[in-house]
């Protein structure tokens, strides 16, 4: 199994490099790299526990790859897609490294960790300009099965405005106007069921292209970042 994770992809040889180190060394060599000086989910206690469990479970036998694919993986790279509309050379980009590493060796199956953005199987508008998301950009949909996360709330760690902070039209938002904090999270849904996956939507719920189906987690709660903001 390939698992492909949203970290840099620039910073993905020193992260090959620590992934090919024995299991007492892996963590320490983990948060040496630069990836975990993320403000969301990808830099979080949650996101290094994975990857420390993953490289155990490599280290035991399992046969585990493993691939930081988020952004351009160098200057070429940004260049190529360049002329791809509003966030697709990011999408285009994110795909091609997953593409290059599924290229690189021979699996069974990929796992693409990854936002909901990222994951749909459809275009995309924002602000009157439409873009192609990672997924789409992969391979055909029929090869691609897409979850949605659905929750039934609780807390996520996100940076959003300052309560009370008011915006002046046309001028950047500060650093001081932002709040990187555990944050209330909406609940997609009250099911009462522990969680599952399922390649159908929700109950109650209308099919969607976008996806294939959804994992539920039930109630969650944010995970902070594994290193202090710098």
């Amino acid at each position: 199994m390939l698992v492909a994770v949203e970290l840099s992809a620039r910073a993905d040889a020193a992260f090959q490099a620590a992934w090919r180190l024995p299991p007492a060394q892996f963590p320490g060599e983990l948060m040496r790299q630069g990836w975990v000086d993320e403000t969301d989910g990808r830099g979080s206690e949650a996101m290094r526990d994975l990857l420390i469990r993953l490289h155990a479970a490599e280290s035991d036998g399992m046969p585990i790859a493993i691939v930081a694919f988020n952004g351009d993986r160098d200057d070429a790279q940004r260049a190529k897609f360049a002329h791809l509309p509003g966030q697709e050379p990011h999408e285009a980009a994110q795909a091609e490294n997953v593409r290059a590493a599924v290229a690189a060796g021979r699996y069974d199956r990929v796992l693409v960790l990854t936002g909901n953005v990222h994951a749909q199987k459809m275009p995309i508008e924002r602000r009157g300009i439409v873009f192609r998301p990672m997924a789409v950009h992969l391979a055909p949909a029929a090869q691609v099965v897409s979850l949605n996360m659905v929750t039934a709330g609780g807390s996520s760690w996100n940076c959003q405005m300052r309560a009370g902070y008011k915006p002046v039209p046309g001028q950047p938002v500060g650093s001081d106007a932002i709040e990187c904090a555990a944050h209330p999270l909406r609940a997609d849904a009250a099911l009462d069921l522990p969680q599952f996956v399922s390649l159908r939507p929700l109950p109650g719920e209308a099919a969607t292209p976008s996806y294939d189906g959804v994992f539920w987690l039930g109630p969650v709660n944010a995970s902070p970042p594994a290193l202090p903001e710098r």
